[in-house]
């Protein structure tokens, strides 16, 4: 049960850098996720040797318009949205964190909701570049990160979830207790890697190249 990979063709295959945002990674952020700052010494590692072997790199940034016309339920759900202090496009806050800032071939997607592919070009982008296999990296784990692996796999791509090149935040008492990020990380991992993806590490992925 669940999906397997046994080899990386360094060609036909597509990092992708989940909403790695200063709104999201920065220290007092509003929408602050701290596992985003940890992972970033192995992110840094994955995007040098993916490079070096001639992966693809694409980037998504989570965005909204200044007006709010695009916000749909985001609106309800997070107040710093809802507020105009985070993701509103063209601000600072919207900018890759500079640690992992792309280069300057490596395209940025525009989104307005969790899934990387959902209202945007990314599909067009990975075929015409005959991608076979994406690998799923940044925040959060159970929402932006989850929904573009489900979608891939949807879409026929195979999916490489890497366990410690993503994370998610503290999620407080809603009336079904407090969930420590550690515990939100650890189950939708255990999820993706029976529905969805290949759940593994950044040194087992380089392994399979």
């Amino acid at each position: 049960m669940g999906m397997r990979l046994k080899q990386i063709d360094p060609k036909k295959t597509a990092i992708l850098v989940i909403d790695m945002q200063n709104d999201f990674i920065a220290q007092g952020a509003p929408l602050e996720t701290p596992m985003g700052r940890r992972i970033l010494p192995t992110l840094q590692r994955l995007l040098s040797f993916g490079r070096e072997k001639g992966m693809s790199v694409i980037y998504t940034a989570h965005v909204h318009r200044e007006d709010g016309s695009d916000l749909g339920r985001f609106g309800d759900i997070y107040p710093a949205i809802a507020e105009g202090a985070a993701l509103i496009d063209d601000t600072p806050g919207t900018e890759m964190y500079p640690d992992v800032a792309p280069l300057p071939h490596e395209p940025v997607i525009k989104k307005h909701r969790y899934s990387a592919f959902f209202g945007t070009d990314l599909d067009i982008i990975l075929r015409s570049k005959g991608i076979e296999t994406v690998v799923i990296t940044g925040v959060t784990t159970e929402n932006c990160c989850h929904a573009a692996a489900r979608d891939a796999m949807y879409l026929g791509y195979r999916v490489a979830f890497l366990s410690d090149a993503t994370g998610t935040y503290d999620y407080p008492d809603t009336g079904y207790g407090p969930v420590p990020a550690e515990e939100v990380h650890r189950v939708t991992l255990a999820l993706l890697n029976v529905s969805t993806a290949h759940v593994m590490t950044t040194e087992d992925f380089m392994k399979l190249v």
